[in-house]
């Protein structure tokens, strides 16, 4: 990672509500991340149990669709002037390299037991994302990139639903027995999320629909930087927004909405909620210039795969701290703050989330001192 000691991109020159987005995603997904005790979690903080979705399940879809967003600001000048794109195709796989091998890392973490590490991961599908959306938009027109969102979701809906999986058959879309999970009990035996060990929620195939979900924030970059007026672009971030959260929802009869194998009705679902969700964020912060109350967010939008990976590692550290009780019980860092400074005085529930809530201001304060200090860390 490189590290930038001065910012000298101008504020006024930022998509604040971008920055925004981006920063209070990366605060949600901390939140979901750091209860005090994954017993006591308020059922919006608990990813759906299998097909349906909560609050929880909007947080990785919106950080995608901002990756793809992202993209056409960081790469329009090349393929609006023409440029060679050598060093930028460097840059791409440099970066996604660098995400898979943090991912890599925070799975590993501390060990690094080759022989069972989860390969997987959040990181990894966010470079994996990002590599094949940054080579879309480079090569192909906005026909092009619609063609390719189709193509991704209907090819993905025609491998789960065609496909005859050994021992289970075609079209099913049960919790390890669909096309999905089939294809990473073979290919990442061994390598997998340890709460599942025979499936991965961040799988090989669906990937597939998850880099769609990039690309809608790539066609909305696209509307973004239009010539379009402000009010205009809101407008159609709503039109498009519902009109997406529509879809989803009735393609929901025949393939059931599913953050854990990423449905493509979850992918267009999540995509129109996540315009929905920009589209206010655009009007509020970058139209009507109600920039204090959306500071925080950016703050932590500045810094988000910082703030993720620190926030990743603090959290392990907090398991691993551990010491014997007196009554002979092993405790660790985490189950005595959690026990000692939240649930003696609120009750587990309140406690647990209210430990989330202070993970999220003490990561707060941490990346408040970089921006302060004007450091930035591009990966």
């Amino acid at each position: 990672m490189e590290k930038e000691t001065v910012f000298t991109t101008k504020e006024s020159n930022r998509l604040l509500s971008l920055d925004a987005f981006r920063g209070a995603t990366i605060a949600a997904m901390i939140l979901v991340n750091n209860p005090g005790s994954w017993s006591h979690i308020y059922p919006p903080l608990r990813h759906a149990e299998w097909h349906g979705w909560t609050f929880t399940d909007l947080i990785f879809p919106f950080f995608l669709f901002i990756v793809g967003a992202a993209i056409v600001y960081a790469f329009s000048k090349y393929t609006q002037n023409d440029l060679p794109k050598g060093k930028l195709y460097i840059k791409i796989v440099r970066r996604t390299l660098i995400l898979i091998g943090l991912g890599l890392f925070l799975n590993g973490f501390p060990y690094f037991d080759i022989s069972s590490i989860r390969i997987p991961g959040v990181l990894q599908r966010i470079g994996i994302c990002y590599f094949f959306a940054s080579l879309i938009f480079l090569h192909f027109s906005k026909r092009g990139q619609w063609i390719w969102i189709i193509t991704l979701l209907f090819g993905y809906w025609a491998l789960m639903e065609w496909y005859p999986v050994p021992g289970v058959g075609a079209g099913h879309y049960e919790k390890g027995a669909n096309f999905s999970n089939y294809i990473d009990s073979l290919i990442l035996q061994g390598h997998m999320w340890s709460v599942t060990k025979t499936w991965d929620p961040e799988g090989l195939v669906s990937t597939i629909p998850a880099i769609a979900t990039t690309l809608f924030g790539v066609m909305t970059g696209h509307l973004l930087r239009s010539q379009r007026s402000q009010l205009e672009k809101v407008v159609w971030m709503l039109i498009a927004g519902n009109t997406a959260l529509f879809m989803g929802t009735v393609w929901n009869n025949w393939l059931p909405v599913n953050k854990s194998i990423w449905t493509s009705s979850y992918s267009v679902l999540m995509a129109g909620l996540a315009l929905i969700v920009l589209a206010f964020s655009y009007f509020i912060i970058d139209i009507k210039k109600y920039k204090k109350g959306a500071f925080p967010a950016r703050v932590y939008g500045m810094n988000a795969i910082t703030v993720f990976v620190l926030s990743g590692l603090i959290a392990k550290l907090l398991y691993l701290i551990r010491w014997n009780s007196t009554d002979g019980q092993v405790v660790t860092l985490k189950s005595s703050i959690y026990n000692n400074l939240f649930a003696s005085w609120l009750g587990p529930l309140n406690g647990s989330l209210a430990f989330a809530i202070t993970f999220i201001v003490v990561m707060y304060g941490i990346v408040y001192w970089m921006y302060k200090k004007k450091i930035f860390i591009k990966i």
